[in-house]
């Protein structure tokens, strides 16, 4: 028997234009639960005039790319930007807006909220935000079942962007932090194992590892070698593709770049992305001439070449959750170099494809590029082996667990609500 569609109320503090790892998966698990027929209402940051222009210019997809569904309907809610990130946005108070009224209105059968750390405010360190938690105030009201998805590790975040010595200052109180927070959701998900086990014991309540954060592997492939940005350059490119932001350690690639450029001359370092770091890394590439790019942003079957170009993808950020670039550099059958961090033990498999190096550290860094790239045979493995390793993790997979998921929630939800009522009503008979 076919499932009945839900009803899903979904709200994110990241969407296109904004572009995170988050607004693009986002947008994808949008799109797939419409595609399934699921109704679904999704709650967004506005673009305004007090972001960048370039930010509200971005090719992204986003509504645009699924108004046509008629199953779908959506609201902006109001932003300023983030204190610490001007091209991100962070939710307006309460005051200005109501989640509870727009769940009124829709009657959902369930309520997600994507990064709902971001949207309470704990980027920013309660320094601004929403105010409260989302979807709480009507699931009481209701007994509609909320859940939360975790994609960020917002200690880590804290840490990079308040700085160590605030950091200790407030590391014993984060644990009931993460505790209060994590309390308001009847279930909060981890897409990473590692992840789930760094919460749980920092006291993150109905805590759960599902694995909802997939890939499309059709869309990122070897084949996309036919969108070669660089065809004529046939030197052994390194790239890395992502945020240029503190958390992300881009800095270290600068660092790492002259010890892999001592052993291969020729080598290529190619940075694609954007962030508050652009100039200070432009800066500072500017005295390795051509052996590094700052490419800037990338779209559509252009960044689709650069991930199958690549001869190593490398990734020195500490703080990733199930990093979304990571894989598709692994589904376009590129290897990786990642230093070790939440998740990237569960993307990589040292030898088989890429390796994984000591966090901080640019010498044993270049020291694992540089055993890829004077090994023909050793790269052509891991090429070989690089998307086979991630195909688990391709889109539709990882949705349609999640999925089950849903509607194991709602289902339970209603038997506890029937359960109840019967109770009830047998109470009012006798």
């Amino acid at each position: 028997m076919t499932k009945k569609p839900l009803r899903i109320a979904l709200f994110t503090g990241l969407y296109a234009p904004f572009l995170t790892g988050v607004s693009v998966a986002v947008h994808q698990r949008v799109r797939w639960l419409l595609e399934q027929g699921h109704e679904v209402f999704l709650i967004h940051p506005q673009i305004n005039d007090r972001y960048p222009k370039n930010v509200g210019d971005r090719p992204m997809p986003g509504l645009n790319e699924i108004q046509s569904f008629s199953n779908f309907s959506a609201y902006a809610f109001p932003t300023q930007p983030l204190l610490f990130y001007k091209s991100l946005p962070q939710p307006l108070n309460y005051r200005y807006w109501s989640d509870t009224k727009l769940l009124e209105k829709f009657q959902p059968d369930i309520i997600i909220v994507e990064e709902a750390a971001q949207m309470r405010g704990l980027y920013s360190f309660f320094l601004q935000g929403y105010g409260r938690p989302i979807g709480t105030e009507y699931a009481r009201k209701t007994g509609t079942p909320t859940i939360s998805l975790f994609h960020t590790d917002i200690v880590a975040y804290i840490k990079y962007y308040f700085g160590d010595k605030f950091f200790n200052l407030v590391r014993p109180i984060i644990p009931a932090l993460v505790k209060q927070f994590s309390e308001s959701y009847d279930f909060n998900y981890f897409s990473s194992k590692e992840q789930l086990t760094k919460y749980e014991e920092l006291k993150c309540q109905r805590a759960e590892y599902v694995p909802y954060q997939g890939i499309d592997c059709e869309k990122f492939h070897p084949r996309n070698i036919s969108y070669n940005p660089i065809p004529n350059d046939n030197r052994p490119t390194l790239l890395f593709v992502g945020r240029i932001t503190p958390e992300k350690n881009v800095n270290q690639l600068l660092d790492i770049f002259p010890l892999i450029a001592a052993k291969i001359p020729d080598v290529h370092l190619v940075i694609v992305g954007s962030g508050p770091l652009d100039e200070e890394i432009r800066q500072r590439a500017e005295k390795f001439g051509s052996g590094i790019t700052v490419w800037g942003e990338s779209h559509g079957t252009e960044l689709l070449g650069w991930f199958a170009r690549a001869d190593v993808f490398v990734n020195p950020s500490i703080t990733e959750n199930f990093c979304t670039t990571n894989n598709e550099a692994l589904a376009s059958g590129t290897p990786l170099v990642a230093v070790i961090a939440p998740s990237t033990s569960e993307q990589v498999s040292p030898g088989r494809n890429g390796f994984l190096a000591q966090p901080n550290n640019p010498t044993d860094f270049a020291q694992k590029v540089i055993a890829i790239l004077e090994n023909p045979d050793l790269k052509a493995d891991m090429t070989r082996n690089a998307r086979p390793s991630i195909l688990e993790f391709d889109w539709s997979a990882c949705m349609q667990k999640l999925e089950e998921k849903l509607y194991q929630i709602v289902e339970e939800g209603r038997s506890s609500k029937s359960s109840s009522q019967g109770r009830v009503n047998r109470t009012q008979v006798n």
